[in-house]
């Protein structure tokens, strides 16, 4: 883990994530460097200064994306309305809820992230689901190299993260190459339909992952006898209930299990493990869209697999960062455990030997993501000669 501020994992973990999203290490310098009195002040005050100077760079960033297309150099504007994005990215998702501002922000990033995609000319479309009403936003990856319907992963964020964050990280790019097309979803309690759409996280997640299934299988390029889902640290959790109640899912793999996330809650009450964000108990509560704490605690009491990995009757990958310093390895072994009902199960610990040993491997994820990457198109690939 690259550690700029000695103190403070939540930085700390949010400099890694813009890292592995495609951040310049100058830049990070230029930004971070003045940040480091304010990384030991209270949360409203040091996020507001982290928030401050990420955001500067973002507008230097536009500043030159103009000039850029000024010259009719459309390429060289993508590149950086990209990086401008993820670092709106990267200081929005601190912030805290009903920050003045954030809303604002949070679009401004989505406005420019659009526009990286579109002027990079990059094989990613944004689409819409209908549900509930409403819809949700996804980000469409085609696979590459392969003859129509092509097998798909669903994507799905933890916590805090969101589509586009999933989708700098790299394992849609990595999919594609391998013949994997990929939907990565803003699902309820993150990203845009918390954000946009007011949907808040449910513990029953097939009541999500069937429209969205029911969707794919109206696309004519996608398999519809191999979609699969993947899911990222509480995506750990959201991925295996998914796969556990929608017998349409032909496979699923976490990057980070999260087997029992109501025990996490107890013991983050005493101070155990790591918060991915500050301001974390309001955070939670607006995600879950809890009227108070004892009301967050009540739902969190849903939050676990035992009595659902066993329903699980498709291939089914754990991985796990030996030192995730957030859910403990415990988890990733119990969920491993309870997949007595798979035909192919598999559960991987990254080392320190191939990296992306902390949480959800966001210390390198190049490497765990290309293992993931692997299994799912190896195991895609024995579905279909069945």
């Amino acid at each position: 883990m690259f550690k700029y501020f000695p103190t403070n994992y939540v930085w700390n973990l949010s400099v890694n994530l813009a890292i592995e999203m495609g951040a310049r290490i100058g830049e990070i310098e230029e930004m971070c460097g003045p940040l480091q009195d304010a990384a030991k002040s209270p949360d409203k005050e040091g996020v507001q200064a982290f928030r401050d100077t990420w955001a500067k760079m973002a507008d230097k960033l536009c500043g030159l994306a103009e000039e850029d297309l000024a010259k009719g150099r459309t390429l060289s504007a993508g590149y950086k309305y990209n990086r401008a994005a993820t670092y709106l990215i990267t200081c929005e998702r601190i912030q805290a809820h009903g920050a003045p501002g954030r809303t604002e922000l949070y679009k401004h990033s989505l406005e420019l992230f659009q526009k990286s995609i579109e002027l990079g000319k990059e094989n990613c479309v944004r689409v819409e689901i209908p549900y509930e009403g409403k819809h949700l936003s996804a980000l469409y990856v085609k696979a590459e190299g392969v003859e129509c319907p092509a097998p798909l992963l669903i994507q799905v964020n933890g916590l805090d993260s969101s589509k586009e964050m999933k989708y700098r990280v790299g394992l849609p790019a990595w999919l594609a190459e391998r013949g994997v097309s990929s939907l990565i979803l803003d699902q309820p309690g993150t990203g845009e339909a918390l954000k946009l759409q007011g949907f808040h996280a449910r513990y029953d997640t097939e009541h999500w992952a069937s429209p969205v299934v029911d969707w794919l299988e109206q696309q004519e390029d996608v398999d519809s006898n191999r979609i699969g889902m993947e899911g990222v640290s509480l995506g750990g959790y959201y991925c295996p209930r998914a796969v556990a109640n929608e017998p349409r899912l032909a496979l699923g793999c976490i990057w980070g299990a999260n087997h029992d996330w109501r025990d996490v809650q107890k013991r983050r009450l005493e101070k155990e493990g790591d918060f991915p964000v500050p301001h974390y108990w309001a955070h939670v509560q607006w995600v879950w869209g809890a009227k108070d704490m004892d009301d967050f605690m009540n739902i969190a009491e849903n939050v676990h697999l035992d009595g659902q990995i066993e329903k699980i009757k498709v291939p089914f990958l754990v991985t796990h960062g030996l030192k995730d310093s957030q859910i403990p390895l415990k988890w990733a072994e119990r969920t491993y455990e309870q997949l007595v009902n798979s035909p192919k199960r598999e559960l991987k610990i990254f080392t320190e030997r191939e990296g992306g040993v902390q949480h959800s491997s966001f210390d390198n994820s190049s490497n765990a993501g290309s293992y993931i990457a692997d299994w799912v198109a190896e195991t895609f690939n024995e579905l279909k000669e069945k």
